[in-house]
């Protein structure tokens, strides 16, 4: 059996929602004298000894009791919604964060990719970055040296290397942090779903690099990714994580399928109605599937058309703002599109107000099975973030080829019709 690497047992992350502290001096000092005599913190939610009720609803647990192993040269995949618990775990691991509870081993250096820039300075060069992150890593100058041409190749960084990184889009930051990340040599590599920024080139070289390091290099890699496809591809094992808590740990095939399971049964819906939120600039309020006649349904013919309908608030201008959509079958990106398809369709030349899109996927273009939709508004020039909103898994529908003498036996994700031509040859 392989060397265990990381090992788990029974963490727990908490915290309280809107207070730095716990509140007044006195309990401040309540728990720090609990915790210098190795007691139970009494104004934990993980005691819970002298909170009261109401109190509780404060807290917070982001992980709760979880234990796990990981072994030397495996690739270990973590799934689960947004919020579910993944990034507390990984910027533990990091040291990012201190775990409330609980006991961690590790054994070797952690290069860890979490978010945009995470460990940049803005004002240096990316060369200079290669080093700050080096050393962070515990690099001799010597390593790092060794490394640097090949650092710069993969991140197809040469004409910008000299350049500080504040100028960088956060694509050009994707591509710098993880080739220091992947060839700076931590013995554990923890990548967040920071790589969705990067194109799909990229996405696609970083997968190869991934796969690369652990098996001819036997590091250890720690993935998370709302990918399913990409989860299957390159991770043998897989947890799942959801409320904090660890719902799965096997085999990446079974627990991607209970997780996809899962959603459909939560998203099984062909309208989705959304919290008015007035802090956002543009929000998307409801989206419904409709077919041509506007009637709501959720499952079609492969010969018919189907209509997304989304009903918008444009409350302040947002510079630089579009709009696209996936379609998600069995956790794999089937067809995505977005408002540069069609020029007259951009969302940056409208004034603030109450819009309604429509999207038509044209008949014969999906083959018969479940769909999930993703929708996101993004903006690389907004003050306030990249995703200016967004809602994923917000609907799902189903397609059904009952039209052709083949119907549903058909395989594959694509329904159109091919012409055959056949002629008989004269001799």
């Amino acid at each position: 059996m392989s060397e265990t690497i990381i090992k788990i047992e029974n963490l727990y992350k908490e915290y309280r929602l809107g207070i730095i502290s716990t509140g007044t001096l006195y309990r401040d000092l309540q728990s720090w004298w609990a915790r210098a005599r190795g007691k139970e913190d009494p104004n934990s939610l993980i005691s819970q000894s002298t909170v009261l009720n109401k109190e509780l609803k404060q807290h917070l647990l982001a992980l709760d009791d979880i234990s796990f192993d990981v072994h030397k040269g495996e690739i270990l995949g973590i799934i689960g919604p947004n919020g579910a618990g993944k990034s507390t775990l990984l910027k533990i691991l990091s040291r990012v964060t201190t775990p409330t509870k609980g006991l961690i081993k590790i054994k070797g250096r952690i290069g860890s990719l979490l978010e945009v820039g995470t460990g940049f300075h803005p004002e240096l060069t990316g060369r200079e970055n290669i080093y700050l992150n080096g050393a962070i890593l515990g690099m001799r100058k010597y390593e790092i040296d060794k490394k640097l041409d090949e650092i710069i190749c993969f991140a197809e960084m040469e004409k910008f290397i000299d350049t500080p990184v504040k100028r960088y889009s956060s694509g050009m930051y994707v591509r710098l942090a993880f080739a220091v990340a992947a060839h700076l040599e931590p013995e554990i590599l923890i990548v967040d779903e920071v790589l969705a920024v990067g194109d799909a080139q990229f996405q696609k070289k970083c997968v190869g690099k991934m796969s690369e390091v652990s098996k001819s290099e036997g590091r250890t890699v720690l993935f998370v990714s709302h990918n399913m496809g990409t989860i299957k591809q390159l991770c043998s094992r897989c947890l799942l994580i959801n409320k904090g808590k660890l719902i799965a740990n096997a085999d990446s095939g079974s627990v991607v399928d209970q997780y996809l399971n899962n959603v459909n049964k939560e998203f099984e819906s062909p309208e989705k109605i959304f919290t008015e939120d007035l802090n956002k600039d543009f929000q998307l309020m409801s989206i419904k599937l409709t077919d041509m006649e506007g009637k709501i349904r959720q499952s079609f013919e492969c010969d018919e058309t189907v209509t997304i309908e989304m009903d918008c608030s444009y409350r302040n201008q947002v510079p630089g703002i579009y709009g696209y959509l996936s379609l998600i079958k069995d956790g794999t990106e089937i067809l995505l599109s977005d408002t540069y398809d069609i020029p007259e369709s951009s969302l940056m030349e409208l004034n603030p107000g109450k819009y309604k899109i429509k999207v038509n996927i044209p008949p014969r273009t999906l083959g018969h099975g479940t769909y999930n939709i993703n929708i996101y508004f993004i903006s690389h020039q907004s003050n306030k973030g990249q995703y200016v909103d967004m809602a994923e898994y917000a609907c799902s529908f189903t397609m059904n080829d009952t039209a052709t003498q083949r119907g549903n036996n058909r395989t594959g994700f694509l329904s159109t019709l091919l012409k055959w031509e056949i002629g008989k040859v004269s001799r």
